[in-house]
């Protein structure tokens, strides 16, 4: 099959474009013809060597996470997939591998794809959904009437964070450069900070909840805006959340479980048009390098896209 993958961790020109073994399913799993495949953060960040947990992992290494597909082949036990139906996931925790032809996957973790949404648009929300479900809905437990900052609005994961909390009745402040402006409004938000001259902690207070996307010393100040009993949540910040400086706000990183539940609810959320697809940029699978310089960058919006077949 035809892959992207590193020998050695360091910067996007580590990145090759070949061939390498197709896998098989075991016991439980599907074999998935990956037809697209999507850019995230973390992608990066493991090409880079960032997470301790593959110190000792042994190359070729594969990036990648979430995928959109079709089933060409189950293992045994598998009884509620066969081939030809078309699903979209996220790989399990801890693992990589989606930036190829051919992956293997837990069933019971993946969902069917929803037959309004082509391949790319369906994995544009297969980790971002999961992220922002689990964060917003799961660990926020955002409520009715509550304010919550987004940090990072014209992301893919706080764009549909964005377009959550509005469906669950919040109100939504984010934070977003000047040529963003009119994307996170037309995702919902009712209060938009330019991040690029102005100190969100000097507009923002007393509110319930933070949802920072972005990480570095914007997480460290996210504490200052929270009302008392207030709490934020991280996902940019390694795996654990920055320490809080005040006792009496609550600070908390989301599991991000990997499940079949939360990808059905994503597809739930986009037929009642409480969630539209983000804006795509799609690359083919041998300009992953491209991709990734782009989104390491983080001067995009919406989601980047490697359309595999």
């Amino acid at each position: 099959m035809k892959a992207i993958y590193f020998e050695q961790f360091g910067g996007p020109d580590v990145l090759r474009y070949g061939d390498l073994p197709d896998p098989a399913a075991a016991a439980g799993q599907v074999l998935v013809d990956v037809h697209a495949a999507s850019i995230n953060a973390a992608d990066w960040k493991f090409r880079a060597g960032s997470y301790p947990r593959h110190a000792d992992a042994k190359p070729p290494f594969i990036p990648g996470r979430d995928f959109s597909g079709v089933v060409s082949g189950v293992g045994s036990g598998v009884t509620d997939l066969k081939a030809g139906d078309a699903v979209f996931g996220v790989l399990e925790g801890g693992r990589e591998g989606t930036y190829c032809e051919k992956l293997t996957i837990t069933a019971a973790i993946v969902a069917k794809k929803p037959d309004a949404l082509s391949h790319v648009d369906a994995v544009a929300l297969a980790l971002t959904g999961l992220t922002a479900i689990d964060s917003v809905e799961n660990t926020l437990k955002l409520k009715r009437g509550e304010t919550i900052l987004i940090q990072g609005g014209a992301g893919g994961v706080a764009g549909f964070a964005i377009q959550l909390a509005k469906h669950l009745g919040a109100r939504v402040i984010t934070t977003t450069s000047p040529a963003n402006r009119d994307y996170v409004k037309s995702l919902g938000a009712d209060e938009i900070i330019d991040y690029t001259t102005q100190d969100f902690t000097k507009l923002v207070s007393n509110i319930d909840a933070v949802f920072d996307t972005v990480g570095g010393d914007v997480a460290e100040k996210c504490f200052a805006v929270l009302k008392p009993g207030g709490r934020a949540a991280f996902i940019a910040s390694g795996m654990e959340a920055p320490k809080s400086p005040r006792s009496d706000v609550t600070s908390l990183r989301p599991k991000v479980a990997r499940g079949r539940a939360p990808l059905e609810r994503t597809a739930q959320l986009l037929r009642e048009g409480a969630i539209h697809v983000p804006q795509i940029k799609i690359y083919p699978l041998s300009e992953a390098m491209e991709a990734q310089r782009l989104s390491q960058s983080r001067h995009f919006r919406g989601k980047l896209i490697l359309k595999v077949r």
